[in-house]
């Protein structure tokens, strides 16, 4: 370990008004050092050289690593380039990541404001923080709703896009409603990405994310991120973090941060693909209920196109009954029959199956990879073509 991967040293400036493929290819890195990596390998260290008094950035394994350093720079430059009054804290999980802003900043007596519509696993959330004493309160993404339970909240959660709806809510409208209630915001920003839309530029107090899903992209990495533009609240979140231990390896560390440098890549031909697919399934009569942000018909485009950069590689649809999803899931050959999203290789799957989600049980959630646009679409086609009988 040396110099350059310590603390709150930057990399090599950026020229200002850098494209998101630059930004993506440099963030994070070090000041160039001769004969040293460009990107440094993984620091696997419980403990450090720690003589005398305890200072210095890196003492416990629990508590910070170099290799984490490089990562949450790179995050940061990609939730907020420019900005250097935000923090980053990266962790095992995107579960973890939710879990320490939601604890973190409720207390006993505090009331929340979470989606209904969001991540299966939310409910989960919402026991644990009702049995800690804490009033959750939800409403739809859609139509920006959470402004009606908002009065006397600590908290407003957003999610948009919503998974696995698509809903979009406008995260100006309701970041400038929160705060002047007095509550904080924190928007899951997993399914946009940095790439698609920046939290704390609409807003928002908290940007959070699973990087298990698109920013990494290979489907080999858990880990979540916490970007956040308050000191005192993210100095809560970084307390709870070392209370729970939820931190990532340094390897998973290491491969993310590697992984995020073709994001702009990925992102773009995943989208592409994404609305592609989107048009020729509108043209298919056995499916309803198609959403995507980036059609121009969809209920959420006129806001997503205030805030989004990019529309996101998931598609949702629905087929007429379970039977028929399945048979359509089966006959896909392209496709991985898999949960989770935003990976190189696409996935789908009967989201039904997990008993968590308010969908029909012939809803699909379809993630687009990054195979060749025609040879996918192709392969849907066929499989709705097969599922039929």
């Amino acid at each position: 370990m040396n110099d350059s991967t310590r603390g709150a040293c930057h990399g090599p400036a950026l020229p200002d008004g850098a494209g998101d493929g630059t930004r993506a290819v440099r963030a994070g890195l070090p000041e160039p050092v001769k004969h040293e990596p460009t990107l440094p390998g993984p620091v696997f260290a419980a403990h450090f050289h720690l003589p005398g008094d305890p200072t210095g950035p890196y003492t416990y394994g629990r508590d910070e690593n170099p290799t984490w350093t490089l990562l949450e720079r790179a995050v940061g430059e990609l939730e907020a380039p420019g900005r250097d009054d935000v923090e980053t804290l990266v962790f095992a999980s995107g579960m973890a990541a939710i879990s320490s802003v939601l604890f973190s900043q409720l207390r006993a007596g505090d009331a929340v404001v979470l989606p209904n519509d969001g991540y299966q696993a939310l409910p989960l959330v919402r026991d644990q923080l009702e049995t800690y004493g804490i009033e959750v309160r939800t409403a739809p993404t859609g139509g920006d709703a959470q402004l009606e339970v908002l009065d006397g909240a600590k908290l407003l959660w957003i999610e948009t896009p919503s998974n696995p709806g698509l809903d979009v809510c406008d995260v100006r409208r309701l970041a400038e409603a929160a705060h002047a209630r007095g509550a904080l915001v924190a928007v899951d920003n997993t399914l946009a990405t940095p790439l698609g839309q920046r939290p704390l530029e609409l807003g928002a107090d908290f940007a959070v994310a699973s990087g298990t899903k698109q920013l990494t992209g290979h489907g080999d990495v858990l880990l979540g991120y916490v970007t956040g533009r308050n000191a005192e609240t993210m100095a809560a979140v970084r307390r709870w973090r070392k209370i729970v231990g939820a931190i990532p390896g340094p390897m998973e560390a290491w491969l993310a941060h590697r992984s995020i440098a073709t994001l702009q890549l990925r992102v773009d031909r995943q989208n592409a693909t994404a609305l592609t697919l989107a048009r020729a399934l509108r043209e298919r009569p056995e499916v309803t209920g198609l959403r995507y942000p980036g059609l121009p018909d969809d209920p959420s485009h006129k806001i997503a196109s205030q805030q989004m950069r990019r529309y996101g590689c998931v598609v949702s649809f629905t087929l007429p009954t379970r039977a028929r999803a399945d048979r359509f899931l089966d006959a896909l050959r392209l496709v991985d029959d898999a949960t989770s999203f935003g990976g190189v290789r696409s996935t789908a799957e009967r989201r039904g199956r997990w008993g968590g989600d308010a969908v029909s049980e012939g809803f699909i959630r379809f993630s687009v990879g990054a195979e060749d646009p025609e040879d996918l679409i192709a392969d849907v086609l066929r499989a709705l073509d097969e599922s039929a009988g």
